[in-house]
């Protein structure tokens, strides 16, 4: 199990390199994150959603994701509200003190999610969530230590160096657990590190004598890689040293409850896009294209947006001949209502939407999950996508439809071509769909879009490559009980 003495130390990261790495050597080898809290999420094999960051470590491992890889996940919709899913499917919207009320019945779907891969699997390499020594959130824990005793696993400890203060969360977070769960973790792996190796060494050494436990390795700070967030918004891309006028200027306003953001990573990576988050009290600039995000609290971060005077640059956006695109909860706000009669998202009631669309969208307890693949409709562009969404979308009025698929149509296209919605994620993931959106936007003469399978699979290979070069791989095969394949 890999632990973090903080969020964002480098876990997700971890768990995805060794699972590649063992892969590599032809072990089967499967993630788990016992209890994950993200607005990331994927669809899985069996017709779940789980936490984006485990479909990933999946796709590492060379499997197709599945619930048992993230059994619980929890999808904040306000600041003291989130909905829990469990083995992936919505059961209810709680409070910190129902889900901690609630930790039982949790805490068997994790055990028994953890018991079939185990029957599965060679090895199981395990996430924990945020760090082991959040005291507030020992009692019954299911993420971080109390799995590992449950289980009886080895666990590693990862501290992103970058920050600073590393030795401090090291030391700090072992003095916060029992003793237990100390004698548990079996050697520290440090991230994000630059510079002179020879320079950290004395730290190195007074860590191992303070603990009396192993430094496994340093990573490095990995420049240029790209691995879909958990959660946190990336940073923008570096300025791409060519004149501004040859790419296409793409904002994304961030909404409070922004979901599925990994979206928009295609277009981080295009060369010819200029690809901006506008965040709170930032006015929205002067774009090509404006897209609206998938949202797990649309009529809340709808007025959110209202109250941020975006809707006002939105409309002046498109007077002067911008594109719109509205993505899952972003394509609900295009139309003139939005429904929530139980109260799924926040409390029950209806929303006036940006009234783009003759359509009203009435939120059911039923989720919709599902991959797709089809066609963009005004281009003949192929794509593949999913949905998540708890929304049923009635128009009165007929549109183009934005995407044919396979048994149906989806979406919609304004009838002047400015405004396009739908309920697909990962439209720009297909190199030709990608393409064909971007020069709908107006990039033209543009050359083919990065194939993003491939940056991703590249990325994840450099990770595997930093366990063999960085890390300790001998005290890895150990802790795996792998000891015959050490070289």
């Amino acid at each position: 199990m890999i632990q973090g003495t903080t969020s964002d130390a480098g876990k997700s990261m971890l768990v995805t390199a060794l699972c590649r790495w063992l892969a590599r050597q032809q072990i089967r080898v499967a993630p788990f994150k016992p209890q994950n809290m993200a607005l990331n999420s994927a669809v899985t094999i069996d017709g779940g959603e789980i936490g984006r960051a485990q479909a990933v470590q999946a796709y590492a491992a060379g499997l197709v994701p599945h619930t048992d890889m993230n059994p619980v996940l929890l999808k904040p919709s306000t600041d003291k509200n989130a909905q829990v899913i469990i083995h992936g499917q919505a059961i209810a919207t709680m409070d910190a003190s129902g889900f901690h009320d609630y930790k039982s019945i949790a805490r068997t779907a994790v055990l028994a999610s953890h018991a079939r891969l185990a029957t599965q699997y060679d090895r199981i390499i395990v996430e924990g969530a945020g760090s082991p020594a959040e005291i507030n959130l020992r009692a019954n824990d299911i993420a971080n230590m109390g799995f590992a005793e449950a289980v009886d696993c080895p666990v590693i400890l990862i501290a992103d160096i970058d920050r600073g203060g590393v030795f401090a969360h090291l030391a700090g977070t072992l003095a916060l657990l029992s003793e237990s769960e100390c004698a548990r973790i079996k050697g520290f792996v440090i991230n994000r590190f630059r510079g002179d190796i020879s320079l950290l060494q004395p730290g190195l050494d007074w860590l191992e004598a303070y603990t009396g436990k192993p430094v496994l390795g340093v990573l490095p700070y990995f420049q240029g890689l790209h691995l879909e967030a958990e959660d946190a918004l990336p940073h923008n891309p570096e300025p791409i040293m060519a004149d501004a006028s040859d790419r296409l200027q793409v904002v994304v306003p961030v909404l409070p409850r922004i979901s599925n953001h990994t979206d928009f990573d295609p277009l981080r990576l295009h060369p010819r896009v200029d690809l901006h988050f506008i965040g709170p009290n930032q006015a929205l600039p002067p774009a090509d294209l404006i897209i609206l995000p998938g949202s797990k609290n649309v009529r809340a971060d709808l007025a959110w947006l209202r109250k941020q005077g975006w809707e006002v640059a939105i409309r002046r956006h498109l007077r002067y001949g911008g594109k719109l695109i509205g993505i899952c909860g972003g394509f609900q706000m295009l139309g003139k209502w939005i429904h929530d009669p139980k109260g799924l998202e926040g409390d029950a009631g209806s929303a006036h939407g940006l009234a783009f669309f003759e359509m009203d969208t009435t939120l059911y307890p039923e989720k919709q999950l599902g991959n797709v693949c089809g066609t963009l409709a005004h281009q003949g562009a192929a794509m593949t996508g999913y949905e998540i969404h708890h929304g049923v979308t009635v128009f009165q009025k007929t549109y183009s439809p934005a995407v044919h698929l396979a048994q149906r149509t989806e979406g919609a296209l304004s009838a002047d071509g400015q405004i396009m919605g739908c309920y697909l994620h990962g439209l720009f993931e297909s190199a030709d769909a990608c393409r064909a959106l971007l020069h709908w936007a107006g990039l033209t003469d543009h050359p083919p879009a990065p194939d993003y399978q491939a940056i991703r699979n590249a990325a994840i290979n450099c990770l595997a490559d930093g366990v063999e070069q960085h890390l300790d791989t001998n005290r890895l095969y150990q802790l795996l009980n792998l000891q015959g394949m050490a070289p």
